[in-house]
């Protein structure tokens, strides 16, 4: 065979291969197609584990794949194969069957885990520092708390010690079988892109937690979410555990200690303003002829309600339970009286100013000032009624916000939390 036939009878073997390849194999236009229809059902996958994870989570009690299904409008059996990968990717857990009556199997409840996913909410207030460990179910594993009076404290070192309490958690057998969502920090003051930019309060400004933080979460591979106490504290209000919906949609929660913040919830969504920083209701100014406050201006509200102004006026310790402020106000004490009234006013004063501007007639009092509601919802709801433009419209309600003494720090595990629930595809 002469050189130059091999070449063409190579060429005509090429040509007809390449056609038969053509012939099996999809246009770019097909591929691309079914490249699309692949993402989109990966999506719509996503979306659906969202979905039957939120279903779940949300309801008050355990549902079964048949409640998921009519729920959500999916068939059972997209419904049972989802929660099957849910409760495999421990985001779910299944129950117990509940006895039944009627034939054919009982339906497995579905509920949150425990231990499964767990998120750290930390938190340094003036009054104490803490770590939380809470997982999807809610549930407080663990924590560390150390009262202490941080006040004019040094940050780095404040925050050195946080980091210890942190590693104390972190090292428990329960904490290290989980698998850690990540870490969030609740701090009295305003909060932006990971920094503390001024806790009057605290003395602190500048300051950026992470760098404090780093060797004992970075080598956990955890990262550091910041926020404001009051806005995280919030999202615990009126409900157990994380992704239920709050008992109240939109409320104003204030959160007292020595200063006062507002966490605003508006149809069930924060309002934190374009930077963040909104809920700064302590320095609403009551009386431009007032005490000086520690943020540089006179006669703000925490100078009448805060927790050490309101104990100081009723001539009680620094360290009084605010229930000692309440049983002096209930004999009679003149002190105690005056102190309440005061304080009772400049809520008053502030709410009113707020309660007319965002038309949110819900209060829920929080932090040292949930269990002197009582002495002073009928001086605030009397100031309310006088000051809000709507109040003949509309029911104004002061209510008490629950037990929790540390609700910043578990609004921030719990924050955490929900980008499980968000996303939970992420996690599998």
């Amino acid at each position: 065979m002469r050189y130059g036939q091999g070449v063409v009878l190579g060429t005509s073997q090429t040509t007809a291969s390449a056609a038969a390849r053509a012939r099996r194999l999809p246009s770019p236009a097909a591929r691309g197609s079914r490249a699309a229809a692949s993402a989109r059902q990966s999506t719509l996958r996503t979306a659906n584990l969202a979905l039957v994870a939120r279903q779940v989570l949300s309801s008050p009690t355990p549902i079964s794949r048949a409640d998921v299904a009519a729920m959500t409008g999916m068939t059972r059996s997209t419904a049972s194969r989802l929660a099957d990968d849910l409760v495999g990717a421990g985001i779910l857990t299944e129950l117990d069957p509940a006895p039944s009556s009627g034939p054919g199997r009982p339906a497995v409840p579905l509920a949150p885990p425990r231990a499964t996913f767990v998120a750290l909410g930390l938190e340094v207030n003036v009054a104490h520092m803490a770590v939380r460990a809470i997982d999807l179910s809610g549930e407080l594993l663990t924590e560390r708390v150390v009262p202490d009076d941080f006040s004019g404290s040094d940050p780095a070192v404040a925050l050195r010690r946080l980091a210890t309490l942190v590693a104390d958690v972190l090292a428990l057998p329960m904490i290290r079988g989980a698998r850690l969502v990540g870490a969030g920090i609740a701090l009295p003051g305003l909060v932006c892109d990971g920094v503390l930019l001024r806790a009057p309060n605290l003395g602190w400004s500048g300051v950026r937690p992470s760098e404090h933080l780093a060797s004992v979460l970075e080598g956990n591979g955890l990262s550091l979410e910041v926020g404001n106490e009051a806005s995280l504290g919030a999202l615990t209000v009126g409900r157990s555990r994380p992704v239920l919906a709050p008992q109240w949609p939109s409320f104003i929660y204030l959160s007292g200690e020595n200063g006062i913040g507002a966490g605003i919830v508006r149809d069930g969504q924060a309002l934190e303003g374009t930077n963040g920083f909104a809920g700064e209701i302590g320095h609403v100014q009551i009386d431009p002829n007032g005490p000086l406050c520690s943020c540089g201006n006179a006669g703000c509200l925490e100078r009448y309600a805060g927790r050490r102004s309101i104990l100081a006026a009723a001539g009680l310790a620094e360290d009084a339970h605010p229930e000692e402020l309440v049983a002096a106000w209930q004999a009679g004490d003149d002190d105690a009286r005056q102190a309440i009234s005061s304080a009772a006013h400049a809520l008053g004063v502030g709410l009113g100013a707020a309660v007319n501007l965002l038309d949110i007639p819900v209060v829920v009092l929080g932090g040292h000032l949930a269990p002197l509601a009582e002495v002073l919802r009928p001086e605030v709801e009397e100031e309310l009624g006088r000051r809000v433009l709507a109040s003949r419209w509309t029911e104004l309600e002061i209510l008490q916000a629950g037990s929790d003494q540390m609700p910043g720090a578990t609004g921030a595990a719990w924050s955490l939390l929900e980008t499980v629930v968000a996303d939970p595809s992420a996690w599998m």
